[in-house]
């Protein structure tokens, strides 16, 4: 897509305010902060999607909180984020919790393990639970989290075995996702013990390994003409999988 000169000065400037997710609720508990969640020190993204940290991030942040978190199935649960841990870097801070030009969709993936506290995070598989992307009046998942004080909420599938499950929370930032390997990967993994469950046994997939620099979701151009980061008028694909249900 071709901008004009006016479009182009009329783009937001794109600050590099990161995030971390870095609280867990279920029905409204809020765990507290760091607990049953493996956050890093660093908000910085990831920009590669062949990285081994693809799945849950890196240099978590020192102790890291050996709680799992119970979670019935139908619940509502929710990940908060913050600019770093702790939340806003200082008073008044516009960038907690995230840059409001960091537009992109919010997205949960599980991944079934015996020991949700100590299971390593290479060649898991994983299955998306929950997927927010573009709605039709061109506000992201991003914006609604912003909205909602930085809180991510999705519903636990009644039918999902019960057992123990890292969560994988994620934010694609797509500010800057018009050039290859620009796009910004934000994730963290959660530890949870799903109770109350099925029997269901979802189609998986990988990471690294399920996304590519190329996908459609991830290599985009979200400005129109007028460089609102609307998606262009177009509809807009999540990378990965479909999400799944019972």
């Amino acid at each position: 897509m071709k901008l004009t000169i006016t479009a182009l000065l009329s783009l937001p400037l794109l600050a590099t305010a990161h995030t971390i997710a870095q609280r867990v609720s279920v029905n409204g508990n809020d765990f507290g902060q760091l607990v049953g969640i493996r956050s890093p020190d660093s908000d910085n993204p990831i920009q590669d999607v062949n990285s081994g940290n693809m799945a849950c991030n890196t240099g978590f942040h020192s102790p890291v909180s050996s709680k799992v978190i119970d979670v019935p199935v139908g619940a509502k649960v929710g990940v908060m984020w913050g600019h770093v841990i702790g939340g806003a870097q200082s008073a008044g801070d516009p960038d907690n919790p995230i840059a409001k030009s960091h537009k992109g969709p919010v997205i949960f993936y599980m991944a079934k393990v015996d020991n949700a506290a100590s299971s390593g995070t290479s060649g898991l598989k994983w299955f998306k639970v929950s997927q927010d992307g573009l709605d039709s009046s061109g506000q992201w998942g991003v914006d609604r989290m912003i909205s909602n004080s930085g809180w991510t909420y999705f519903t636990m599938p009644s039918c999902l075995a019960s057992g123990n499950y890292l969560l994988r929370a994620e934010i694609i930032a797509l500010h800057s996702a018009s050039t290859q390997g620009q796009a910004q990967f934000y994730m963290e993994c959660a530890q949870i013990n799903v109770t109350g469950g099925g029997s269901a046994n979802p189609s998986t997939v990988s990471f690294p390994g399920t996304y590519s620099a190329t996908d459609p979701g991830i290599l985009i151009n979200i400005y129109d003409n007028s460089g609102n980061p609307t998606g262009g008028g177009k509809p807009y694909t999540v990378p990965g999988p479909a999400a799944f249900t019972c």
